[in-house]
């Protein structure tokens, strides 16, 4: 595809997604652009909807899920936007330290193999800019799908193992290393730099990134959280919770995933009246996934009532022992996602892991990952859209060529990594020259 149509496209596919948000919220959308515009990863983690559009049925990527196919293995619970930083730690709703997939704000149901092309594809572009040589890229790849399909053989034959995670008693490099030090914080880690004690209550600090509600907006609010108790499955919402509302504020998504959408953090009382178990609820509008665009299937869409209850659905079909805050609600007709604030969610940081041995540890365990939360729903997750073995419709679609599998989804992270490189090019020299209509390059922001 030439330039100047490929240029179109890429603008096409973001002005698609995010018109209403850039229109109501141009300068948070300026930040995220010039966030996309510092390298090809960034650029990368910014546009989903675009590597999806390249994948769907009118993508220059399309049609190479046939092969791997069989029964419904093109709709189960798919991550969404599995590139190489959305892996980190959390504390699951047992008080287990667990490493794992941690965003699920584009999940949906898709292939399966699209989150490992989403990944390997990442991978290409993260080693790139790390200047390593293209046969440590494959290697890497090789050692991420077998390691996948090793879980996924795993999986097959004990059907009863939904507890298996990478934890502190098992995991390795530079992943267990992240997860020590999320054992090191404790609840101050949120609480400090955003609250204040007065008269014995915790409430929230007034500083430039957290805004104090007026009467109607407060209650607009507390309508809305009180709703959202009801979307609490009845075995987590037991006694250790306290709902007993200190305080609540308004923030605003600046990040590259969140640009522009209102966010909103409700402070309540934690498992005691201890002030240290105090306890931050963030409750966040959510988007349209981008497969959305890409996929039309009404039985999906109809399913969901809003996008925050798609994205809390989604989130405790792929993640096992789900948050115990974990639901939705609505404000105002648009739907919110509402989970705790942890402090133990610590992201994977790459920037200082830079030799093959030891990313290559990293990515072992980042394979099985992956397959943990295509097989291992939340005991409380919905199974009306996915009734099949993922497992079994995984292992089918593979039909013992491991091989082929590696060998073609090498070729595809090296293909897309190339691709990501030039479309990173072409947005910035759209950006500058003011292709997108609501967000000019040039700002208060």
């Amino acid at each position: 595809m030439a330039d100047n149509d490929r240029d179109e496209v890429i603008v096409a596919c973001l002005q698609d997604m995010f018109a209403d948000v850039m229109r109501h919220a141009p300068g948070a959308f300026r930040t995220k652009f010039r966030k996309m515009a510092r390298d090809p990863f960034a650029f990368y983690r910014g546009t989903a909807v675009l590597f999806f559009h390249d994948l769907g049925p009118d993508g220059s990527f399309a049609g190479r899920e046939d092969q791997w196919m069989t029964q419904d293995g093109d709709r189960v619970w798919i991550q969404g936007d599995l590139h190489a930083e959305n892996f980190g730690t959390y504390m699951d709703a047992d008080g287990r330290l667990v490493f794992d997939v941690n965003d699920f704000d584009e999940a949906y149901l898709a292939p399966w193999t699209w989150d490992l092309r989403r990944f390997v594809a990442s991978l290409g572009l993260l080693c790139w800019q790390k200047a390593l040589p293209d046969d440590v890229i494959d290697d890497l790849v090789d050692h991420y799908v077998r390691s996948y399909l090793d879980q996924i053989d795993h999986y097959v034959v004990e059907h009863d193992d939904t507890e298996w995670a990478l934890t502190l008693d098992n995991a390795d490099g530079l992943v267990l290393s992240t997860l020590q030090k999320a054992k090191l914080r404790t609840r101050a880690t949120v609480l400090d730099p955003e609250t204040v004690v007065e008269n014995y209550e915790r409430r929230f600090a007034g500083h430039s990134s957290i805004h104090h509600l007026d009467d109607a907006e407060r209650d607009s609010v507390l309508d809305a959280f009180e709703r959202y108790k009801d979307t609490i499955p009845p075995d987590k919402r037991d006694g250790r919770i306290r709902f007993r509302v200190l305080d609540v504020a308004r923030k605003t998504g600046v990040g590259i995933g969140s640009a522009g959408l209102p966010m909103y953090s409700v402070l309540i009382e934690g498992e005691s009246q201890a002030l240290g178990n105090d306890v931050v609820v963030s409750v966040r509008q959510a988007n349209e996934a981008a497969l959305g665009r890409i996929i039309d299937d009404k039985d999906i869409t109809g399913y969901f009532d809003h996008h925050g209850h798609r994205t809390a659905v989604s989130q405790r079909a792929l993640q096992a022992h789900a948050d115990r805050y974990l639901g939705w609600t609505d404000i105002d007709g648009r739907g919110y996602v509402v989970s705790e604030y942890s402090p133990y969610e610590i992201d994977l940081d790459w920037e200082d892991l830079n030799s093959p041995d030891a990313m290559e540890v990293v990515v072992d365990q980042l394979g099985r990952a992956t397959a943990k939360i295509h097989c291992v729903a939340d005991d409380d997750s919905e199974t009306d859209l996915v009734t099949v073995s993922v497992e079994d419709v995984i292992s089918e679609g593979v039909h013992g060529d491991s091989d082929g599998l590696v060998e073609e989804l090498t070729d595809f992270a090296h293909a897309y990594a190339e691709q990501a490189r030039t479309d990173h090019h072409l947005f910035v020299d759209a950006f500058r020259q003011g292709a997108f209509s609501d967000v000019a390059p040039v700002g208060d922001a």
